[in-house]
C-alpha cells in the first residue's frame, strides 16, 4: 500500500482493516532475521496510516512485523521501547508450501550446489 510521507513515498507490504475491531493492521513482511530497525520501519508505517487514513471513529493501527526468526530477547527489548501496539512473528517456509507442489521443487542442497556452480563458472 503506497503512503505520501513528507517528500518521499512509502510502501506498506500489506494493510488490512479489521472490521471487529475496527482497526487497520499494517502487516511489513522480512525474508531475513529479525533486526531491530525494522520496527523503527514498521512504526513509521503505523504512525503514517494513523495520521493519514484512520478515522476519529477507529482504534489505533497496529502492526504486525513477520520474519524468518527471531531472538526472543532481542524482540522483547525492542518491542518495549515502542508504546505503538506492534508485534513480531517468525514463519517457517517448509509449512508454507503445499504438500502436491513440495515434491516438484529443489531441495536446498541442490540450490546450494547450483549456486555454487554458477559461482565457478562466473570465476573463470
Amino acid at each position: 500500500y503506497r503512503l505520501q510521507v513528507g517528500e518521499k513515498e512509502i510502501f506498506i507490504d500489506l494493510l488490512f482493516y479489521n472490521t471487529r475491531i475496527h482497526a487497520y493492521c499494517c502487516v511489513e513482511l522480512k525474508t531475513g532475521s529479525f533486526e531491530a530497525s525494522h520496527l523503527g520501519q514498521l512504526g513509521l508505517y503505523v504512525t503514517a496510516v494513523n495520521h493519514q487514513l484512520k478515522t476519529e471513529y477507529d482504534n489505533p493501527t497496529i502492526g504486525l512485523l513477520i520474519c524468518k526468526d527471531k531472538d526472543n530477547i532481542e524482540a522483547q527489548y525492542s518491542l518495549e521501547a515502542y508504546n505503538l501496539p506492534l508485534g513480531i512473528s517468525q514463519y517457517e517456509l517448509s509449512k508454507l508450501i503445499p504438500k502436491e507442489i513440495k515434491s516438484s521443487l529443489p531441495s536446498i542442497e541442490q540450490i546450494e550446489s547450483t549456486l555454487e556452480q554458477l559461482s565457478e563458472n562466473d570465476e573463470e
